[in-house]
């Protein structure tokens, strides 16, 4: 039996060449980590020794061998020949006596000890799991299997399958011998997902590879739905050092729409069906903050066992409410990726898009549009397409290597689409719910891959300009690059470009695109009128009694993405800067705006945070970056206040802040002013006395400086950041500053337009510059040719 059959809890890594790289990892995860509190199903392996043995005893090896030898390893022409043949040689095989013998023992001995269960039969082969190869999706699998006959029938199957077309594709690819590959089998007790969800999980954020992150995906229902992406999961962002340090480490979550779910059938052999999710669970988070946590310390705790980025499979059981872990193997593309190379995409072509997804990968492409419902629908695609599927499959793998592109309705970034994809090297787009309905065979798109976290889908092979970069060769700078950023779901896209941090998060972008609702119609959200913006509110915030914890809670996790991201360089987040009129269009706004002739020169910034029209709604702000500064210990954000007319105005707002709980210096606190007033620069020294440094606002500073309205068409022409009156202001702030001791940096176009702005700024030795997301390789080059020029003393410690 001992040959044959293993006890997952005797077996570790070392075993990899008895019982393949799956169970090894299962046998590791319960020995190692089971004293941690790490749960994993237990079960046995059938060895790599008894597939050798079922090979010998039925004569196998050199028909297969032979089989094989036929095949055309250059163009794969007679690929399904040769597969159907060796798997026709291994389903008219028998099971040893006393291979079945060992097994019958094994499975009757587990249910004497644990009692009645069913199982999940998984492939693993001693080149599967690897850091250098996955193998995943090659093998079959097969749920909720009872009965020690229907488990025999199972095992075959698994070995059946080291011989599916895609199998032997994928072994020839990578090198592996088809004969020298041995095959084990799993025997795992199956956790009744079925009643409660499953999912995926990655130890490093699986788009870009940042390893500051912890990154779960989960549905309800069997894990089937996850792995083969079939449906749009929940997503969540855990923030490893909050998670060490016992804080609040969920930085983002998104509720997936989670159409379909997978549970048992009922015929004989105990298979697994599809059904629709009913709409209550549909509109629920699949894991408690409870659960998530409980996660995300195991999925840590499985990282630093294994010292590589992990790639987890995770089900709770919705009998028993325990979350279990069922397999964990290294992550195979961000681990071993080095990139030294950054291309710069922008689209030239203003055109509405027809479909957005979540994107994968980081490029855009033009193709044409092939739908491929089944592996029938093959032969139409041709190299260079791009292929349109509700969701894609392991036996499709040869076919996706012609394509360009993938697009998908269902499936998120865990989906078989999306880590094919990564493998390949192409973009993908998942997600989309109707691809397949709204494009046409035959027609040609462009796709999107280079705007973070959404994908676009574009009518017609749009025009756009490509920049190839060499990372290694971009300068190391005295001057520290930094973003200005709009728009959350880039941060993790962007934080993978040189730059130090992000110089000025706009606030008012999350507010507008992820709460959509005016702080003060939540703060008083019982006495609005029941009308049609109300239901809207109500529609948006239906999971919080509290309506202001819902501003809290989503604006906190919009910051604590961006964050978490750029960990631990700093994040400076302006408050809210929109004027009135722009508050207005939030729903709930009108009720809580006063309408003014200017609103450029009224009621915004500084001037809103303290008065009583406002002040709660900014309490509501100051709450949010206090939870992702304290309670996600993101203690790398820095709050910036715009458009403080006057040093007596700061100290109200800094007064304002402490008493929401948000207290300059407090837990190493900085807060910054916008310069973007003469007054900030006149009073400079003053400024400085309460404020931890200076961000220049360049756009504003010159209309307010030169007296002219920059969104007027007439006086367009005087509009010059390089006007004498504005340099003279921007030189003595940086002196004034720096004698002071604090900081300035600037916010704006110019130093990557005009290559002499920048060599200004440097010249009088601004601290740092951000840019738009589009010029900052062009500010770095231009930040770099000035230090050139100026040989300013570089300081070592600011390497990328």
């Amino acid at each position: 039996m001992k040959n044959f059959v293993q006890p997952f809890s005797f077996l570790t890594m070392n075993d990899i060449p008895e019982v393949g790289g799956k169970n090894a990892s299962l046998g590791e995860l319960i020995s190692t980590l089971s004293p941690l509190g790490v749960m994993v199903p237990d079960g046995f392996a059938i060895t790599v020794g008894a597939y050798r043995s079922f090979i010998v005893k039925n004569s196998l090896e050199v028909p297969l061998q032979k089989t094989l030898n036929r095949l055309d390893r250059k163009t794969l022409g007679n690929l399904a020949e040769v597969g159907k043949e060796c798997r026709k040689l291994i389903s008219k095989a028998d099971w040893p006596s006393d291979v079945a013998h060992a097994i019958h023992e094994a499975y009757q001995g587990f249910i004497e000890e644990k009692g009645k269960a069913t199982f999940a039969i998984r492939s693993s082969a001693t080149a599967e799991d690897l850091p250098t190869a996955s193998f995943a999706g090659q093998h079959d699998s097969f749920l909720n299997v009872s009965g020690v006959k229907h488990v025999l029938e199972a095992a075959k199957k698994c070995y059946i399958s080291l011989f599916n077309d895609r199998a032997i594709k994928y072994r020839s690819d990578n090198g592996f011998a088809d004969m020298q590959v041995g095959l084990s089998v799993g025997v795992q007790q199956m956790v009744r997902s079925d009643k409660g969800s499953a999912g995926v999980i990655f130890t490093i954020e699986p788009e870009n590879g940042n390893e500051n992150l912890i990154y779960i995906t989960g549905a309800w229902g069997l894990g089937e739905s996850v792995v083969q992406g079939a449906v749009n999961t929940d997503e969540f962002y855990l923030f490893k050092p909050a998670l060490e340090n016992q804080g609040h480490p969920i930085v983002y979550r998104s509720m997936g729409s989670k159409q379909q779910m997978v549970v048992y059938g009922k015929s004989e052999a105990h298979e697994t069906k599809w059904k629709e999710t009913p709409v209550t669970l549909r509109d629920q988070f699949v894991l408690s903050d409870e659960e998530i946590n409980l996660l995300g310390q195991w999925s840590l705790a499985i990282e630093k066992h294994y010292r590589s980025p992990m790639d987890i499979e995770w089900a709770k059981d919705g009998l028993t409410d325990q979350i279990y872990i069922l397999q964990a193997r290294p992550e195979t593309v961000h681990s071993h990726r080095r990139n030294i190379t950054l291309k710069d995409y922008k689209i030239s072509t203003k055109k509405e898009p027809l479909l957005r997804g979540k994107a994968v990968g980081r490029a855009i492409v033009s193709g044409k549009v092939r739908i491929v419902k089944s592996l029938a629908d093959g032969a139409k695609v041709k190299a260079g397409d791009i292929i349109v599927a509700d969701i894609t499959n392991p036996d499709w793998n040869a076919l996706l290597k012609k394509a360009v592109s993938i697009i998908t309705n269902k499936g998120g970034r865990t989906s078989h689409a999306s880590i094919v994809a990564r493998e390949l090297g192409i973009p993908a787009i998942v997600g989309t719910l109707s691809a397949t309905e709204q494009l046409i065979d035959g027609q040609i798109v462009t796709i999107s891959c280079v705007g973070g976290d959404e994908g676009l889908v574009y009518d017609g092979k749009l025009k756009w300009e490509e920049k190839e970069v060499e990372l290694g060769a971009v300068a190391n700078t005295k001057t520290a690059p930094m973003f200005i950023l709009a728009d959350p779901g880039k941060a993790l896209l962007l934080a993978t470009y040189p730059n130090k941090g992000v110089g000025l998060m706009r606030m008012e972008f999350a507010i507008s695109n992820s709460l959509q609702v005016h702080p003060m119609a939540l703060v008083k959200y019982d006495e609005l009128p029941n009308d049609n913006e109300k239901k809207q509110i109500a529609a948006l915030t239906r999971h919080y009694a509290d309506k202001k914890k819902f501003f809290i809670d989503n604006l906190a996790e919009s910051v604590g993405l961006v964050a978490a991201a750029y960990y631990p360089r700093e994040v400076i987040v302006r408050m809210s800067d929109f004027k009135t009129n722009e508050y207005a269009k939030l729903l709930g706004g009108k009720f809580f705006e006063p309408e003014e002739e200017n609103p450029m020169l009224g009621f915004r910034g500084a001037s809103r945070y303290y008065n009583e029209r406002y002040a709660e709604g900014f309490g509501l702000e100051c709450a949010a970056i206090k939870r992702a500064r304290e309670e996600m210990m993101l203690d790398n954000i820095k709050v910036m206040i715009p458009f403080c007319r006057t040093v007596e105005e700061g100290q109200k707002v800094l007064d304002t802040m402490a008493q929401f709980g948000l207290k300059r210096k407090q837990h190493g606190l900085e807060v910054y002013v916008m310069a973007e007033i003469p007054s900030n620069i006149l009073l400079a020294d003053k400024f400085a006395d309460i404020f931890d440094g200076f961000s220049i606002g360049s756009n504003d500073l010159t209309q307010l400086t030169l007296g002219l309205d920059r969104d007027s068409a007439i006086v367009s022409s005087l509009f010059n950041e390089k006007n004498e009156a504005v340099l003279y202001l921007i030189k003595h702030l940086i002196k004034v500053a720096h004698t002071k001791g604090v900081k300035v940096g600037l916010c704006g176009q110019a130093p990557s337009d005009y290559p002499e702005f920048a060599r200004f700024l440097v010249e009088n030795n601004i601290d740092s510059i951000s840019f738009n997301p589009d010029a900052i390789i062009r500010g770095i080059e231009n930040i770099a040719e000035a230090e050139k020029r100026s040989k300013p003393k570089m300081d070592s410690s600011l390497s990328f």
